[in-house]
């Protein structure tokens, strides 16, 4: 797990939990951390791939994306409807090609991440998940 901020670069959760110098800030950052955990489940809506923010925090969010090269792939990492970071794989022969890209975003409670496609491109995926979104609270802010 990361560091918790405030508590010295080296503490972790779990040491967190048998000891630290952070006295009543550790009970605080523990209860938001479950909460949240138990939230980002519930709030990366599956019908829609919305994730919604449920605490203010450090977020990492990264993404694959798997295609057959006799058609351009473009993938968008969005935050509140504008890009933050997206790739493209050209047209180039008749080949399987993947794709990732990743980054931490600071959001507040209620912002919402997603992924979308640019104009006139494809993703392929099936069974075997070579297409992916994921997400975890780095820390609460």
């Amino acid at each position: 797990m990361p560091p918790l901020p405030g508590c010295g670069s080296g503490l972790q959760v779990s040491s967190l939990i048998r000891a630290s110098p952070c006295g009543q800030k550790r009970r605080l950052l523990e209860a938001k951390i479950k909460n949240a955990e138990k939230q980002l489940a519930e709030l990366k809506q599956a019908t829609t791939g919305i994730f919604t923010a449920p605490v203010k925090g450090a977020y990492y969010f990264s993404f694959s994306g798997h295609n057959l090269s006799s058609r351009p792939m473009g993938l968008r990492l969005m935050k509140n409807g504008e890009q933050m970071v997206t790739v493209f794989n050209h047209r180039a022969g008749n080949r399987y090609e993947t794709t990732t890209n990743g980054m931490t975003l600071n959001l507040n409670v209620g912002d919402q991440v997603y992924m979308r496609l640019q104009a006139n491109t494809w993703i392929y995926d099936n069974g075997n998940s070579h297409s992916t979104f994921v997400g975890h609270l780095l820390f609460p802010m």
